[in-house]
């Protein structure tokens, strides 16, 4: 569904994502390249209603298909309603030849990420006036070995209860002053029957396949 919009704030964010500036092989760029302005134009053209009937009138006068008119139109893909959990699942394959092969490359990975930059400026769930959407870390899946076989672990963060957190997910209520530093707490590595606490440093050198995290303010 394309919804009509003020040209004008139609492609604007929260924050100014051009002062980003993210660096290559982090989360922030991996959000940035999906949310980058696209342009659509020959195959990709938009069945534009309004301009078919500028053409042809009401969509009950057209009997054939080769009646619609189609035009070259601008594309983005924005946040409109922040999550009270944020969970960002990385895309570890790609295509190589009629195979799919693992990415075991290493993405930068924050303990407390601003969404901003990417939430759309009338983002229904921030307090107006608001240019900060952050979150803290509190869970890492990952997985080691290939796309034949292998072993999930996770990393979990024992944390005090997050009030917020639950009015948010309750109520759906947000709070004007919050904290923006990460949540403290214990880091600990989860493997089936083992677990050991580990530094948040080990944490974020893990090679990502989920990351999970809650909303700050």
């Amino acid at each position: 569904e394309v919804s009509t919009e003020d040209p004008e704030t139609a492609f604007c964010t929260l924050a100014n994502r051009e002062d980003l500036n993210p660096e290559e092989g982090s989360i922030h760029h991996c959000l940035y390249q999906f949310t980058r302005n696209e342009k659509l134009t020959e195959t990709n053209k938009l069945l534009c209603d309004v301009c078919t009937q500028r053409r042809y009138g009401p969509k009950k006068n057209i009997k054939s298909e080769k009646k619609y008119v189609y035009t070259n139109a601008k594309k983005q893909m924005l946040i409109s309603l922040a999550p009270p959990i944020l969970t960002l699942h990385l895309k570890r394959f790609q295509q190589a030849g009629f195979n799919l092969r693992k990415v075991n490359r290493h993405i930068k990975f924050p303990e407390v990420i601003d969404l901003a930059p990417f939430c759309t400026a009338k983002c229904k769930n921030v307090t107006e006036g608001n240019t900060k959407v952050l979150y803290s870390l509190y869970g890492v899946v990952e997985h080691s070995g290939t796309m034949r076989s292998g072993h999930y672990t996770a990393y979990a963060k024992m944390r005090s209860m997050n009030n917020h957190l639950s009015d948010l997910v309750l109520r759906g209520q947000s709070r004007q002053a919050l904290e923006t530093e990460p949540v403290k707490g214990q880091w600990f590595h989860i493997s089936d029957t083992h677990v050991q606490a580990v530094s948040t440093s080990k944490v974020l050198s893990s090679q990502a396949y989920l990351l999970f995290y809650e909303r700050l303010l």
